[in-house]
């Protein structure tokens, strides 16, 4: 296993996200694939995920800060941004832009994504959207906006 061939697999993965490319997916992603964040399973139902994103945030793009690989998982350190102005896990569109940082870790097996774990700050995701206000004591503690 090449770690600079499992990095490139992952870099595919995003520029096929940032595409919208679904098809492209099959080349790199396990049939049985296993997102054990958003608890899905099969390369199917993350797809139906994928397109879900793109309906809610047509403008959706991932930019890549980081990634390092080691044996067979590749960490990667990146950037979310799109404006939501479509539906969105049953969210009216709010048309508020959306600015979130993430890690994801991938493990590869035989050239293709068989999981995935994320760590994301969904209170600021959330806190963008409108959906989240701090309370008066929140404001005094945290008077800037850290993103």
């Amino acid at each position: 296993m090449s770690l600079e061939k499992n990095k490139s697999i992952i870099r595919r993965w995003f520029e096929a996200e940032n595409k919208k490319d679904l098809a492209s997916l099959d080349e790199f992603v396990a049939t049985d694939f296993v997102d054990h964040t958003h608890q899905l399973r099969g390369r199917e139902e993350y797809k139906q995920f994928i397109t879900a994103i793109g309906k809610g945030f047509p403008d959706f793009h991932e930019t890549i800060k980081d990634i390092i690989a080691e044996g067979n998982k590749v960490w990667v350190f990146f950037e979310i941004t799109g404006t939501h102005t479509g539906e969105w896990m049953g969210l009216a569109p709010t048309g508020k832009k959306i600015r979130v940082r993430l890690v994801e870790i991938f493990r590869i097996v035989d050239d293709k994504v068989a999981e995935e774990w994320e760590v994301s700050d969904e209170l600021n995701f959330y806190k963008q959207l409108g959906l989240i206000e701090p309370t008066e004591k929140g404001k005094k503690l945290f008077p800037k906006d850290v993103r």
